[in-house]
């Protein structure tokens, strides 16, 4: 999320519910920023309060969070995303300390990217 735009980024999608601290929007060049597509508040707390480094609590946000993702709001900012992507490069983006185990891996995961 700190780094600057590369020329091959293509789309770039802010998947964070808050705007990265110390950030200016201007420097950011984000191209959308769906918040309906973000984990609840209560699903974030959870699982930060759960110390979501072991498997066990990360497949048990993922499952959680892919529910969320099935909700309308959410699911139509999905399909959204998903139509970003059909179109070419995509780049998701989140100031998550560890975007491995976090829902930005869940969406790469269910865009086909992994």
């Amino acid at each position: 999320m700190y780094e600057p735009p590369e020329p091959g980024d293509g789309a770039r999608v802010l998947v964070d519910r808050l705007w990265p601290r110390g950030l200016a929007k201007a420097d950011a060049r984000i191209d959308h920023w769906p918040r309906s597509l973000t984990p609840s508040s209560g699903l974030r707390r959870w699982f930060h309060a759960a110390d979501g480094t072991s498997d066990e609590v990360f497949d048990e946000f993922r499952r959680r969070y892919e529910a969320e993702l099935e909700e309308p709001g959410a699911a139509e900012a999905l399909d959204r995303v998903r139509e970003l992507a059909g179109r070419g490069p995509l780049t998701l983006l989140t100031a998550a300390r560890d975007p491995e185990r976090s829902h930005a891996a869940v969406l790469r995961a269910l865009l086909g990217g992994g």
